[in-house]
């Protein structure tokens, strides 16, 4: 089972977009997918359809808090998804005075019933105690960056952020590609951000490029990821260009 976490440290990147439409374009190949939502925005919930969980569901909050993460699942025809809302938003404070809070979602993971071929973890866009969860119940990280000045800045830290949790909570952490979004091939800025990249991170920097695509804008307020809205778009051949890459790829090593 590969547990990959999408990070960005910086929002508006295309981290959710990326996460869930990898998982279908994964699961368009047989491959089985759970989605973790561990973002207390619950963006990818949303996108995926669950935007008005009740009181009574078991969402991550619960997951966390001790609840079995198989009663958790909402399963779809295609992949399933863990999802959360709001109320996820209360553990900031809650875990703070919990012995080995960084392993909670591992510990959760790790009672899974199912046979995952992929689970995929979206995490908030900051470095907060959901972050480090994810980093930690993770083995690969997925970096998606916006093909733009200010974004590419953050870039540094984030391989900082991988570089710590790897030494600190789990070993086995590697960063498997960089992922660059919103991106026009005959724009200066966009060639010039992807030279940059491929300078910091040589062949991890995905030969896949993920364009901006307006039925990639409007699939989640469907309640759909991109293949399943509009299978022939650009942005659902591009997200199954990245899956068919993603499974000739492992982590190389640090970088």
């Amino acid at each position: 089972m590969r547990v990959i976490t999408f990070l960005n440290q910086k929002g508006g990147v295309g981290k959710t977009t990326s996460c869930i439409n990898l998982g279908a374009a994964l699961s368009l190949r047989g491959l089985k997918c759970l989605l973790v939502d561990i973002d207390p925005q619950g963006n990818l919930s949303q996108s995926a359809g669950y935007d008005e969980l009740a009181d009574g569901d078991v969402t991550t909050y619960e997951v966390l808090n001790g609840e079995d993460i198989n009663r958790a699942i909402h399963k779809r025809d295609s992949y399933d998804v863990l999802p959360t809302d709001i109320r996820l938003s209360a553990g900031e404070i809650e875990y703070i005075s919990i012995d080995r809070r960084n392993y909670l979602l591992k510990d959760a993971l790790g009672k899974l019933k199912a046979s995952y071929d992929f689970v995929l973890i979206d995490c908030p866009p900051s470095l907060n105690v959901f972050t480090l969860m994810a980093l930690t119940a993770a083995t690969e990280v997925i970096i998606p960056v916006q093909a733009q000045y200010l974004p590419l800045k953050g870039v540094a830290q984030i391989r900082d952020t991988v570089e710590l949790v790897r030494d600190r909570f789990n070993q086995e952490l590697e960063i498997t590609g960089v992922l660059l979004t919103f991106f026009h091939s005959n724009q200066n800025l966009d060639k010039d951000v992807l030279e940059a990249l491929e300078q910091a991170f040589g062949d991890k920097v995905f030969k896949t490029k993920i364009s901006r695509n307006n039925k990639l804008a409007e699939a989640p307020s469907y309640g759909k990821d991109v293949i399943e809205y509009s299978r022939n778009s650009k942005g659902a051949i591009q997200y199954r260009a990245l899956a068919e890459e993603l499974l000739n790829m492992r982590p190389q090593g640090r970088t």
